[in-house]
């Protein structure tokens, strides 16, 4: 399978992903950039080091001038960006996925990427049709001015609170629990020793079952509420203060409310979102806008429209303050709100009630099937429903909502059903059952009450 996937570049080291495509990756993003100034980082996968290395290299023979800044969260990498000194970046990493994967991330001319510039890039790598030059490479420091930032916005902020912060042994492991003391609070840091082979949990904190650890830090230190952090922070899940993990979408709405309090602003979420965040928006009197899943679909809409705010089902937060997503700052955040309204997490939480959803439910199907399964689901839609073809067939009614999508990593299809009950969730799937394959019917039997 390729390498290049809608948003960025990953795959399994040393199978997949390998130094050369990697330098061949720094030869083509000099080339098209016209071997402009870049930011250049890392995350503390095992791999990432010579695979930083390779990329350094390709960027230096096309011409470059690189800014290493070393071992980085993706974060800083568009904090960098969005205070100038290069017009490029990229950082190596693979973000959530398993320890074997790596890739790279990257930005040019200050705008999210588009599938456009990922098949340019792959062309360019391809032909091998890379301008040459003697680039230049200077040692930077991020780390200073990041924290810097956060110490201006929320120094001081977060007295009184205690916190637990699952670092999950990757790229927030130092900077997070630096960040949260500069903040004020009483931090307990949980896996917060950088490696790269992920000892302790999976990079993917939207694997809620794989928090209990946080749960339980956060319950027996009494704590106000913990965060996880994904390999390389920018994403982040909570645990309340009774060590409940809160599904993204909750933690979302709340982002809604609290900052729209002052004033209306579009919203951006994803269409995987339950209706909880388009009920928080309008609740708020914004305008929710919904999106096709993935980051850089998120991420250019909520910049075209100068949005406040946009989020994933993921974990991804974007603050229209920042022009970017940080799970730090989004968790320095939560504790604001907490101090701002001087309640619990638990009680701002409580009339924050996802309707009965399946979680995301991934079905193998083969390539050359897929385009027939949509068509079939299309085909279900009843008087009255709506439906999108935004990404996938999306199928909505009053009671509820279906979305059946292609998967963009794996040769596989994603299904997921909200209803305003059980038996209607129920009813969805049946219809949603006669059409699609038998092995995401077997998902959803597993999802289904009795």
């Amino acid at each position: 399978m390729s390498i290049f996937k809608d948003c960025d570049i990953r795959g399994i080291y040393g199978k997949e992903l390998k130094e050369d495509a990697v330098y061949r990756i720094g030869r083509a993003l000099a080339t098209i950039s016209g071997s402009g100034r870049f930011y250049v980082g890392g995350d503390v996968r095992v791999s990432t080091p010579q695979l930083k290395a390779a990329l350094i290299r390709g960027l230096l023979e096309s011409g470059a001038h690189v800014l290493d800044m070393g071992i980085i969260a993706t974060p800083m990498l568009y904090f960098a960006l969005s205070r100038g000194g290069a017009e490029n970046g990229a950082t190596v990493t693979a973000s959530h996925n398993p320890k074997q994967y790596n890739g790279v991330k990257f930005m040019l001319g200050g705008t999210p990427v588009t599938a456009g510039t990922i098949s340019r890039v792959e062309q360019a790598v391809l032909q091998a049709d890379f301008c040459s030059g003697e680039g230049t490479l200077e040692r930077v420091d991020v780390k200073t001015p990041y924290l810097a930032f956060l110490l201006d916005r929320f120094a001081g902020v977060l007295k009184g609170l205690k916190v637990v912060v699952d670092a999950g042994n990757g790229a927030m492991s130092e900077i997070a629990p630096a960040a949260f003391r500069q903040a004020g609070a009483e931090v307990v840091e949980l896996y917060c020793e950088a490696d790269g082979s992920f000892p302790n949990r999976t990079p993917n904190p939207a694997e809620y079952d794989k928090l209990t650890a946080l749960s339980e830090a956060v319950r027996r230190a009494r704590a106000d509420y913990g965060v996880a952090f994904d390999g390389d922070g920018d994403r982040a899940v909570f645990a309340d203060d009774n060590g409940e993990i809160v599904i993204s979408e909750r933690s979302f709405a709340l982002f809604v409310r609290y900052l729209l309090r002052n004033g209306a602003s579009p919203v951006v979420y994803d269409q995987k979102s339950s209706s909880v965040v388009k009920d928080a928006i309008l609740s708020a009197g914004g305008e929710p806008v919904m999106e096709r899943s993935g980051h850089m679909f998120i991420k250019k809409r909520f910049l075209e429209l100068g949005a406040r705010l946009a989020g994933e089902v993921s974990g991804h937060f974007f603050f229209g303050e920042l022009g970017y997503d940080d799970g730090l700052y989004a968790a320095l955040m939560l504790g604001k709100m907490l101090r701002d309204y001087g309640k619990k997490l638990s009680e701002l939480l409580s009339d924050i009630v996802p309707r009965p959803i399946t979680p995301d439910l991934r079905f193998p199907v083969p390539y050359g099937e897929m385009d027939g399964v949509l068509a079939r689901m299309r085909g279900i839609a009843l008087d009255g429903e709506t439906v999108s073809e935004m990404d996938g067939v999306r199928i909505e009614g009053k009671d509820g909502w279906m979305l059946v999508r292609k998967s963009v990593t794996a040769e596989q299809m994603t299904l997921r059903i909200e209803a305003k009950d059980v038996s209607e969730l129920v009813q969805f799937a049946k219809r949603a059952m006669k059409v699609l394959p038998a092995s995401a019917e077997e998902c959803l039997a597993r999802e289904l009450p009795g």
